[in-house]
């Protein structure tokens, strides 16, 4: 009797693709590298904000020697200069009652240079206010704004013998502006000039009127 052998045949087992963990592996990592990135983000903001320093500016106008009150001072965050001495937020009480040096224009940070007893104006400079009228005063002007001072003699009137053939003119900075200052439509600006300019301004007897210069 002949054996006859059969050979049994295993089945081949299915082939398991290496794609699918090869795709969740990337997804992790790709995750992973989003989240340190984000915290590093959120780190840097933070850092920052922590280098924020709550300091005192202006927050209206300040004329030199006039005691500092509080409504004149507001508390602003900034990253500070090193080599400017800034005052803090929290020396607020110790600065109300003290008196500029020099005027204090609106938005100025304030520093201990700019406080003590008034030095300004310098020597040699003086200050003078004129009283304009509509049409005299340019728009948007403001404190530091240089500007020529235009007299011109007025018809009939006394006036300086040189301003009866051309109009003459003297530059000067903007100290302070005040509208209305007679309720009405009269608007007051003081100017920064040379004493002389100021006395001839001042003594002119004729109508003033102001032209903003370049690079005000």
């Amino acid at each position: 009797m002949t054996a006859v052998a059969e050979r049994t045949q295993t089945p081949a087992r299915p082939s398991i693709s290496t794609a699918q963990p090869k795709r969740r592996w990337s997804l992790l990592v790709g995750g992973l590298l989003l989240v340190l990135l984000s915290a590093g983000v959120f780190a840097v903001i933070q850092l920052g904000g922590d280098a924020r320093l709550q300091v005192l500016a202006v927050a209206r106008p300040v004329a030199a020697g006039q005691p500092i009150s509080a409504a004149d001072l507001r508390t602003v965050g900034v990253v500070p200069d090193p080599t400017i001495k800034l005052v803090a937020a929290g020396q607020a009480q110790q600065i109300v009652g003290r008196t500029p040096a020099v005027p204090l224009a609106e938005g100025v940070l304030l520093t201990e240079s700019q406080l003590g007893p008034a030095s300004w104006p310098d020597a040699g400079q003086a200050v003078v206010a004129t009283a304009l009228k509509p049409g005299q005063v340019p728009a948007g002007i403001a404190p530091g704004s240089r500007v020529l001072v235009v007299m011109v003699a007025k018809d009939g009137g006394p006036a300086d013998p040189a301003l009866r053939s051309a109009p003459v003119s003297v530059p000067a900075t903007v100290v302070e502006v005040v509208p209305g200052a007679d309720g009405a439509d009269t608007t007051v600006v003081s100017l920064l000039l040379g004493r002389d300019d100021a006395t001839k301004v001042a003594g002119s007897g004729s109508a003033v009127s102001l032209v903003v210069v370049g690079g005000s």
